[in-house]
């Protein structure tokens, strides 16, 4: 991928954000310096504790130390990747995911990199690097209350995915949101490191937009984010809007490999998610709703995280 006036400015926009995180938190981190040499004290453990703390085994085992930046598919009730990734291939994970929040969010807001960038500087102090960062970013900004704005109506003469608004949408606006991001995390990493640390990205599988929400859709709960869209522009038939939501992740898992694969990103992963789950007649068995897998779905998800971890 050829870098443009765009993708380079929105690179710098990335790293311009990481200095300034950096500057922030290294004044933070003066005064912590400056607690700890006014404040810390030795503190003696009782005999239970000693006792306990005697019982603990003298090492601990892992997989390896993940670090993950991300959306719902990181940060999602009952089960997500992250949990699974702890809980059933033995990794510890550091996450400052968050249910919600869109690209553009993570991108250009400090909540997100500042507490990244903090969990960076536990892990320095800890002697410990990690083995890889995780991110998940996008859905949140193809679907939802805009997903409208990318069809047009079922009686226009071009129904369907405006192309260009989609174009626009995932090409451009997440495009340079995506390389805001990792020219950010990467700052961090070399700064406070002293290199890159390998980056995988996923794009997502092929969702059924049947107008299924969180825990099936209850007014108050979140979701749906695809059949309303569908609806006001007047389709109905599910199996048609199934095959334009593929189109849709479709074109964005291309943006998310070409990102992937652009100079300066060697250290920078895709992982393709389509086709680990299903559209089929059994598909509720791996699709919560319209933008989340079950826990059986998840769990294959995962599978395919530990698969490219492996290959690190």
């Amino acid at each position: 991928m050829k870098l443009d006036k765009t993708t380079k400015a929105a690179m710098q926009t990335g790293r311009q954000q990481a200095t300034e995180v950096l500057a922030f938190r290294a004044k933070a981190l003066k005064r912590r310096a400056k607690a700890l040499n006014t404040h810390v004290k030795k503190l003696r453990a009782g005999a239970k504790s000693a006792k306990a703390l005697e019982a603990l085994p003298k090492t601990v085992t892992t997989a390896g130390v993940l670090i993950a930046e991300g959306d719902s598919w990181f940060d999602y009730p009952f089960h997500d990747i992250l949990e699974m990734l702890e809980d059933d291939h033995g990794y510890d994970v550091e996450s400052v995911a968050h249910k919600g929040d869109s690209a553009e969010n993570m991108a250009y807001g400090d909540n997100q990199l500042e507490e990244f960038t903090r969990r960076i500087e536990k892990m320095i102090r800890r002697n410990t690097i990690p083995k890889a960062i995780l991110l998940s970013a996008g859905g949140n900004d193809i679907a939802g209350d805009g997903f409208a704005m990318l069809l047009n109506h079922v009686r226009s003469s071009s129904a369907g995915l405006n192309e260009q608004i989609v174009a626009g949408v995932i090409d451009q606006r997440i495009q340079e949101a995506y390389f805001a991001i990792l020219s950010a995390v990467t700052t961090v990493c070399e700064s406070l490191i002293g290199h890159a640390l390998p980056i995988l990205l996923h794009g997502y599988d092929y969702p059924v937009p049947d107008g299924r929400g969180f825990l099936g859709g209850l007014s108050f709960l979140p979701g749906p984010w695809l059949e309303p869209g569908f609806r006001e522009k007047g389709f109905d038939n599910l199996k048609q809007n199934t095959g334009v939501v593929e189109v849709l992740i479709n074109r964005f898992n291309a943006m998310v490999k070409r990102v992937s694969q652009a100079p300066g990103f060697e250290h920078v992963k895709f992982i393709d998610l389509r086709n680990t789950l299903t559209t089929g007649p059994n598909y509720k068995d791996l699709w919560a709703n319209e933008m989340h897998p079950t826990g059986k779905g998840f769990s294959l998800v995962t599978d395919r995280f530990v698969q490219a971890l492996q290959k690190l």
